[in-house]
């Protein structure tokens, strides 16, 4: 079969945790190519599931039946007049603003790493900062959606699939098939003049709400150990851009922000009863620097420290209590952390699983180096954000059920409604998704 390899080797995600070996990994350079691999898969009897760059935290993405990679589905295919760009579900976010920039537009908002696929990102509700921005799906208003019967759907096409098709295809987790186009609505390109400055926590905190209201995108690091924090507000400008030299360039972003941190990380898992001097030090060592450029530019960063991640969208008055609950954890515990703890925010969408569904959101991500445990730390940060109502980002680690996160969805059950129709006999489910979503409609009793 065109596009369809044999027994694969060992895959792993990004951050070495997540591993498994398929019984064939599917490459499909075409959509047809993809359709004739999930039907052969379906009538096989094997799991089927997507996969990008590997930069989940979570087994998404892993399966004993059928992986596919959609990294031959990587380009840009058209922006039309009024903006909205078509892609290959396989194209990475860097590929895409780049293209887009070369056409004169951009997505409106992206995170602080761009690696992902465009299909990862959507399917897991990716998101940057910004009180007046929705995450990475909120700009999807269609595309083409590879189903497990190995049929393709548009989902912006709700007379045929259900008017819930596009909500729930926004963030699917690839639990409803196997997008191989996404649409998304651009803007016209401009750039970002973005300050970096190191400030009290606790005056931060206070003032946090005034700063998102007055700011397009604020994003907030506090550092464990210290009362200070490294506050970053990026403001939209169609001013020139004006990129530091190359050699400020990598003094920050190689030297500081790789180098430098990977060995505060590798110290730290060596000598753990080091971890609160190696925390105040860094605390005293931050500092802070400015970039005006492309947005795209601006809004992502190398990240080369490798590193496990636990991110939670909670309601927004609650950011400031559960940021003191952690560090307070931390020290309390005295856990080995000296990973700053990322806030962000972003606006309410309509997306039936997305982090944001109904409300405005605060993020709060803690991080724990790749060679270290974070077994305790994320368990007891779980504790504190679900006492809280927050919502675990699907990409990232945590260890709630269906039972558990159905509550705080108002959309969930609309979901489900739209997995059953496609996927009602989960060719699309593995073990992960069957304990998120819970178990596809086939395996479920009467309600």
């Amino acid at each position: 079969m065109t596009g369809l390899a044999g027994p694969s080797p060992d895959w792993s995600d990004w951050s070495g945790r997540q591993h498994c070996t398929p019984a064939r990994v599917l490459r499909p350079a075409t959509e047809d190519e993809l359709a004739e691999g999930v039907r052969a898969a379906a009538s096989d009897g094997l799991v089927v599931r997507p996969v990008g760059s590997g930069h989940s935290f979570t087994p998404l993405c892993v399966t004993d039946g059928v992986q596919v990679d959609l990294s031959r589905l990587d380009r840009l295919l058209d922006v039309d007049d009024a903006g909205v760009a078509t892609a290959q579900a396989g194209i990475t976010l860097h590929a895409l603003s780049a293209a887009l920039h070369e056409r004169g537009r951009a997505l409106e908002n992206l995170g602080d790493v761009d690696t992902q696929t465009l299909a990862g990102a959507l399917a897991t509700g990716t998101h940057g900062t910004g009180g007046a921005f929705g995450n990475l799906s909120a700009q999807m208003v269609g595309g083409r959606l590879v189903t497990a019967a190995g049929t393709v759907v548009d989902v912006a096409d709700g007379s045929a699939h259900g008017a819930d098709l596009l909500l729930g295809a926004r963030v699917s987790l690839g639990a409803l098939g196997v997008m191989s186009e996404v649409r998304v609505r651009t803007v016209p390109a401009f750039r970002l003049h973005k300050v970096e400055e190191v400030r009290p926590l606790a005056e931060v905190l206070e003032d946090l709400d005034e700063l998102v209201a007055g700011h397009d995108h604020v994003e907030l690091y506090a550092l464990p150990w210290s009362s200070r924090s490294l506050l970053l507000r990026s403001r939209r400008t169609d001013e020139p851009a004006a990129p530091p030299p190359r050699w400020r360039t990598w003094l920050t972003d190689e030297l500081v922000n790789n180098t430098g941190l990977g060995l505060l990380q590798r110290t730290g898992a060596r000598f753990p009863a080091a971890t609160p001097t190696l925390g105040r030090l860094t605390g005293l060592l931050a500092s802070g620097s400015s970039r005006l450029d492309d947005s795209h530019r601006v809004f992502a960063s190398s990240r080369r420290v490798r590193f496990t991640e636990s991110e939670w969208a909670l309601p927004r008055a609650a950011v400031g209590e559960a940021v003191l609950a952690v560090l307070a954890l931390i020290e309390r515990d005295r856990l080995p952390v000296t990973f700053p703890i990322e806030v962000r925010v972003a606006a309410e969408d309509d997306a039936l699983l997305s982090t944001a569904s109904g409300r405005a959101s605060a993020y709060v991500a803690v991080h724990q180096f790749a060679g270290a445990d974070d077994t305790a730390y994320f368990r007891e940060v779980e504790r504190v954000m679900l006492a809280m109502d927050g919502r675990p980002h699907w990409g990232k680690k945590h260890r709630a059920g269906a039972d558990l996160l159905a509550p705080r969805y108002p959309g969930w059950d609309r979901f489900q409604a739209v997995r059953d129709r496609l996927d009602p006999v989960g060719v699309f489910t593995n073990d992960h998704l069957a304990h998120v979503l819970g178990p596809p409609a086939a395996l479920r009793g009467p309600s």
